[in-house]
């Protein structure tokens, strides 16, 4: 099952500083058929404006990874943590038995994410923070392992068996992906066009793939691809 949603039917909310649109129910979005996808809770598309952000907050139990898309975003939290995360980037946080953060963009300039959380493989886990570039470069043509907790060699750790993902494509290329048996994906274009399954899809439109041995993607414009391997 290969499902594209496009992104103007995504919940969204516009509070003046944040640009919020959401691929799953959250907050004051509710959508019964959309409460998450397998492991994968919350996929946020969220435009921060300049000098502002989410001021500290709790959270528990969580894995929350940020892959900033366009500006950069700063972390702070009560394990006394403190980075600056840019374009192309990624952070993640593993809020374990709890943390309070805060995530501002410090710039002058619109800072632009996707904010994925997914559920962690077991409860009560110790808190952990960290973050590192990611060359868009070194993923030219094929998806590199951004975030993990399946043992993939320079991503950065998480507590549950899932891969955050990213490719680059030039236009007229193609690349595939193989899924393990039990598991779900999620996919949105940052930027670019693709084709998959014969669908068009666009930037920023989310895919929802399930029962899926290899997964095949066009780009028809040069694209920048996330991509969510998860447990169902």
């Amino acid at each position: 099952m290969i499902e594209v949603r496009p992104f103007e039917t995504l919940g969204a909310a516009n509070h003046g500083w944040l640009d919020a649109h959401h691929h799953f129910s959250f907050a004051g979005y509710h959508e019964p058929a959309r409460m998450g996808w397998g492991a994968i809770r919350v996929w946020n598309d969220d435009i921060i404006a300049p000098q502002s952000g989410f001021p500290p907050h709790p959270h528990k139990d969580m894995e929350i990874i940020t892959y900033v898309r366009s500006g950069a975003i700063t972390h702070e939290d009560s394990m006394g943590n403190r980075g600056r995360t840019e374009a192309g980037d990624v952070q993640v946080m593993s809020a374990g038995t709890g943390v309070r953060h805060a995530e501002y963009n410090l710039e002058d300039e619109e800072t632009r994410i996707f904010q994925i959380w997914i559920l962690p493989e077991a409860l009560n886990a110790k808190p952990a923070w960290g973050a590192r570039p990611f060359p868009k470069g070194d993923r030219a043509g094929a998806f590199v392992p951004l975030a993990s907790g399946m043992g993939d060699d320079g991503a950065l750790p998480i507590q549950t068996p899932a891969r955050v993902l990213g490719a680059t494509l030039k236009a007229g290329t193609a690349t595939s992906y193989r899924f393990g048996p039990g598991r779900v994906g999620y996919l949105v274009p940052a930027e670019g066009r693709v084709r998959i399954d014969g669908k068009t899809v666009n930037a920023r439109d989310g895919v929802a793939i399930r029962d899926v041995e290899e997964l095949t993607i066009e780009a028809l414009e040069d694209s920048e691809l996330v991509l969510v391997d998860a447990l169902k």
